[in-house]
């Protein structure tokens, strides 16, 4: 049964291809940068571009799962080549945030949502991980913290519980290949509640050096955000930090409660990418 990986580029696609291939499963790696591409020797690689249509028959031929990249472009379209080439269940990296009460006009959670919705809307069984923010969030600070400038945060106290990548990605591999998740919803996040200001102590702990941290009005956070990232985005973000800072984050599934075995904590996170802060 050939699994079909798109977004095989970032992160969690790579571990996702890595760990079927590992096992001696089929799977099929897709990307819009074939260029930028690096798959294990004898994993297939096709071009694939979730806003292009035109680009979806080949790549699912003889495919009859996917690990989907939540675009929502090209959805409707995508569900129907899926369904035509004989695909028979599809696993969506979703978000968290499609469960909160502005999902339909918040940019962000509407990203997610439109593509859960068009694959509920098909009746092709899928699978839903929504997770929470991710632990590789806080390579947003590596810059800084590498020349060792301050971080500038409006919200430092601003609580969430970080999962790490690969924890995503060993839940993936268990709804592409066993029964237990298969046609559920599940909320992913990692093993502990932290805050941004925690999260750059856990940094200084692992690195051995300080990590200044400066606090910020919403108006400072809103318009150095806006540098490069749309403003409806930046208000929803910050909209969220916000709200985050009032209370603990809630800890969701994660591999203990899902798969029996102990999450990866953002310290291990940490470990595993100081040499991201090094500079070097």
């Amino acid at each position: 049964m050939t699994t079909l990986v798109t977004g095989a580029r970032g992160t969690v696609g790579q571990a996702v291809i890595s760990r079927l291939h590992t096992a001696g499963l089929p799977v099929r790696a897709a990307s819009a940068n074939l260029a930028e591409l690096t798959v294990p020797a004898g994993v297939e690689a096709f071009h694939l571009e979730l806003d292009r249509p035109e680009t979806f028959a080949t790549a699912l031929r003889g495919v009859r799962q996917v690990f989907l990249y939540p675009e929502p472009g090209g959805i409707d379209a995508f569900v129907k080549t899926a369904q035509d080439a004989g695909v028979e269940h599809v696993v969506l990296l979703s978000s968290a945030s499609v469960l909160s009460p502005d999902a339909e006009s918040n940019p962000l959670a509407g990203h997610s949502l439109k593509v859960e919705q068009a694959l509920t809307a098909s009746g092709l069984p899928s699978t839903f991980l929504r997770a929470g923010a991710f632990a590789g969030n806080a390579l947003g600070w590596a810059h800084f913290i590498s020349r060792n400038l301050p971080i500038e945060l409006a919200y430092p106290d601003a609580d969430v519980a970080p999962i790490h990548s690969a924890d995503i990605a060993d839940i993936a591999v268990e709804a592409l290949t066993g029964p237990s998740l298969k046609g559920r919803a599940v909320v992913l996040t990692g093993p502990e509640a932290l805050t941004f200001r925690r999260q750059l102590a856990v940094l200084s702990e692992v690195l051995g050096r300080d990590i200044p941290l400066v606090r910020i009005t919403h108006a400072e956070a809103e318009q150095q955000m806006s540098r490069y990232m749309p403003a409806p985005v930046v208000g929803c973000l910050l909209a969220y930090w916000a709200a985050a800072s009032e209370e603990p984050a809630a800890i969701e599934d994660t591999t203990q409660t899902l798969l029996g075995r102990p999450a990866r904590t953002f310290r291990q996170w940490a470990a595993e990418n100081a040499a991201a802060f090094s500079g070097h």
